[in-house]
């Protein structure tokens, strides 16, 4: 065996025992690329939720326990509805802090349970929408009975003593 096949009888082995080729791949040392750190990202509601709880500490609210339900009346008649949330006070800064799974509902869905929460505002309120839904359904029943009538006009009356089954066989 001559110099070179010998030396690239070494390349191949070298490429066949490490992958790739013998001198072109370091593996470390002075002038090799650094690796790059993969970092997990962090999640921004975790985050978020720790900066609030920072801010709910410097407040000083304290928990009031025992409250079942939360209801946030809206001018356009939706409620933001709490269900056994976490209500947290700080009266000297006259803030109440409500968290918890919320729904956006219409107060229709609430109604018999909610009266009782509701300001003179919001009675007066759903006062004149009751008075619009009736003037409605007022409207509604009269152009019904109206209708009524027309309907009698579209439908022909029967003819006795024609047979349609006999017509139609013809």
């Amino acid at each position: 065996m001559t110099e070179t096949e010998m030396e690239a009888a070494r390349k191949a082995m070298i490429a066949k025992r490490f992958g790739g080729k013998a001198g072109g791949a370091k593996m470390g040392g002075k002038g090799t690329m650094r690796r790059v750190k993969k970092t997990a990202s962090k999640s921004s509601a975790g985050e978020t939720d720790r900066k609030l709880q920072g801010v709910v500490k410097k407040l000083g609210a304290t928990n009031i326990p025992g409250i079942e339900e939360v209801n946030l009346f809206k001018e356009d008649g939706k409620v933001i509805h709490f269900v056994n949330p976490k209500v947290q006070a700080s009266i000297a800064a006259n803030t109440y802090i409500i968290s918890g799974n919320a729904d956006t509902v219409g107060l229709e869905t609430l109604l018999p349970g909610v009266v009782s929460q509701m300001g003179p505002e919001m009675i007066q309120t759903l006062q004149q929408q009751m008075q619009a839904m009736t003037g409605m359904a007022g409207n509604a029943n009269a152009n019904a009975d109206a209708d009524d009538d027309s309907d009698d006009d579209d439908v022909p009356d029967l003819v006795e003593g024609q047979d349609f089954e006999a017509a139609s066989n013809n």
